[in-house]
C-alpha cells in the first residue's frame, strides 16, 4: 500500500531506487515516463508543503510572541498587586492587603498560563523545524532524481522525435514499485533468489545491484551492529540445538 502522508510520500520517493524500477520494468520507456510524472508531482507537492509549513510556523511564532508579551505584563501586574498588599498591610489594613494578595495570585495564575502557551508553541516550532529540514532534504533529493530521469529520457528519445505523452493521473500500477515500502522487500527477495540460484554455477559472484540505496555513515555502524547481533543470535541457537542433540544421544 502506498503511503498517504505528504512527508511519507516525499521521503519514499527520495529513497526509491529508480534505476531498479526502470531496469526491471517490462516496458522501461513507459516506466520512465511514469516516474517522470510522479517525481514532477512530488517536487510540486514538496514545495507546497514547505511553503505551508513555513507559513504555519510564522503564525505560531506570532502567537508565541503575543503570549510572551502577555506574560511580561502579568509579571508587572503581579508585582504591583503584591507591593500594594505589602503597603496596606504595613499601614494596618490587613483585609485590604489580603485582597491585593489575591489579585497578585490571579495575575500569577495568568502568568503561568501564558508561559505554558509560550512553551507549547516552542515545541510546535521545534517539531515543524525538524519537518522542514526533512522536507528540504527530500526536495533536494527529488530534484536530483528528476534531473537524472530527464537525462535518461533525453538519452532514450534522442533522434526519435518527441517522447511519449505523459500518462496523467490514471497511470499504471508501476507506481507501487516506488510508493509502496513493501515493494522494496519484494525486490530484495527477488535478488536473494537470484543469488541463491547462482551459488551452484557462479561461486563468489555478488548479487546484482538494485537492492536499494547505500546506507549513510551514520546508519552503517548501526547496521553492522545489528548484523553482529543477528550472527551472534544464530550462533547461540546453533550451539543450543547441538547441545540438545548431544543430550538426546546420551540416553
Amino acid at each position: 500500500m502506498s503511503k498517504h502522508g505528504t512527508i511519507g510520500r516525499i521521503m519514499q520517493l527520495a529513497r526509491a531506487d529508480i534505476g531498479a524500477v526502470v531496469g526491471s520494468a517490462a516496458d522501461p520507456g513507459k516506466a520512465l515516463d511514469q516516474l517522470l510524472w510522479l517525481y514532477e508531482a512530488g517536487v510540486v507537492e514538496a514545495e507546497q508543503e514547505i511553503a505551508g509549513l513555513a507559513d504555519s510556523q510564522q503564525t505560531i511564532r506570532d502567537d508565541q510572541a503575543q503570549d510572551a508579551r502577555a506574560a511580561a505584563r502579568w509579571v508587572q501586574k503581579a508585582v504591583a498587586a503584591s507591593d500594594k498588599a505589602d503597603e496596606l498591610r504595613a499601614a494596618g489594613a490587613a483585609a485590604d492587603a489580603d485582597s491585593f494578595d489575591d489579585l497578585a495570585r490571579t495575575a500569577l495564575a495568568r502568568l503561568l498560563t501564558a508561559q505554558s502557551d509560550v512553551a507549547i508553541a516552542q515545541h510546535m516550532i521545534d517539531a515543524q523545524a525538524e519537518w522542514l529540514d526533512k522536507l528540504a532534504d527530500g526536495l533536494g533529493q527529488l530534484e536530483a532524481r528528476l534531473a537524472e530521469l530527464e537525462r535518461e529520457r533525453d538519452r532514450r528519445t534522442a533522434g526519435r522525435g518527441a517522447g511519449p505523452a505523459r500518462p496523467g493521473a490514471a497511470y499504471s500500477a508501476d507506481r507501487a514499485d516506488v510508493m509502496d515500502p513493501a515493494s522494496a522487500v519484494t525486490w530484495f527477495e527477488h535478488i536473494v533468489r537470484q543469488a541463491e540460484a547462482r551459488l551452484h554455477d557462479c561461486a563468489g559472484q555478488r548479487p546484482q545491484d538494485g537492492v536499494g540505496q547505500p546506507a549513510d555513515a551514520g546508519d552503517q555502524a548501526e547496521i553492522e551492529s545489528r548484523l553482529r547481533e543477528l550472527k551472534a543470535g544464530r550462533a547461540m541457537a546453533s550451539a543450543t540445538a547441538r547441545a540438545h542433540e548431544q543430550a538426546n544421544l546420551s540416553f
